[in-house]
């Protein structure tokens, strides 16, 4: 995985992210650096190289002289997000994402999650977005203090939460007005892909449905706007 720009590339040297070189246009070279100050810090091997070899191997067009290279995420399982809600003396307060795609939407929900205050994330391993460079470009920095487990099985993860004294609920429509629910307790909400929203075979597992009312003509939002809604209503709540 590549990892372009100086702003994506600090995120990465911060989060849960491991880079094993990073290529610099050699026309930096001979002048203070954050990125390479960094790579001497985290003893990261770098290299300078023409600007034309970090061109080619763009893609996004954007790289600034700067390409890391860099290994997968490193994911966390549930079991981790459970500790650390614990640790922080807080209930459970967890997101999972039903195929989101976009890695767009994926980087945004991040961010409102970090935000809000989200212990963790969860994905599904098939049909549904991987933390990418996308996706850490997106979250601007959320990332690096975000968990997020990846899981073969989403309805079993939906059963280990509940089995942990944990409520589930799917963000969907035609469900309970989320302003009238009590959200102040161990919660996980589901938000679902951007064109077909949470499965029906997903739903069923939850312990019900939050809906936010719409009064346009329009009946639905981008997921990570449903989601950013939905889970500031929850931290509203608890404070």
């Amino acid at each position: 995985m590549y990892i372009e720009g100086k702003n994506a590339i600090k995120q990465a040297l911060d989060g849960n992210i491991t880079i094993n070189k990073i290529m610099v246009d050699k026309n930096i070279q001979g002048r203070k650096d954050d990125i390479i100050e960094l790579a001497v810090k985290h003893k990261i091997k770098f290299e300078f190289v023409p600007k034309i070899v970090l061109d080619k191997k763009s893609k996004t067009g954007h790289h600034q002289g700067y390409i890391a290279e860099s290994v997968d995420f490193n994911y966390s399982t549930l079991d981790d997000i459970l500790s650390l809600a614990k640790s922080k003396n807080e209930k459970p307060f967890i997101v999972l994402l039903d195929g989101i795609e976009d890695p767009h939407n994926f980087g945004a929900i991040i961010r409102s999650c970090e935000c809000a205050g989200v212990h963790g994330i969860v994905i599904p391993k098939n049909r549904a977005c991987q933390v990418n460079e996308t996706v850490i470009r997106t979250s601007t920095g959320a990332i690096s203090n975000m968990l997020i487990a990846k899981v073969t099985n989403l309805k079993d993860a939906i059963n280990f939460l509940k089995e942990n004294d944990i409520w589930v609920f799917a963000a969907e429509a035609n469900g309970e007005n989320v302003y009238q629910q009590n959200l102040d307790k161990n919660i996980a909400i589901i938000i679902g892909s951007e064109g077909f929203g949470v499965k029906k075979s997903i739903i069923e597992y939850c312990d019900g449905v939050l809906s936010l009312p719409l009064k346009g003509k329009v009946n639905s939002l981008n997921a990570s706007v449903a989601c950013g809604i939905m889970v500031f209503e929850v931290l509203r709540q608890r404070n």
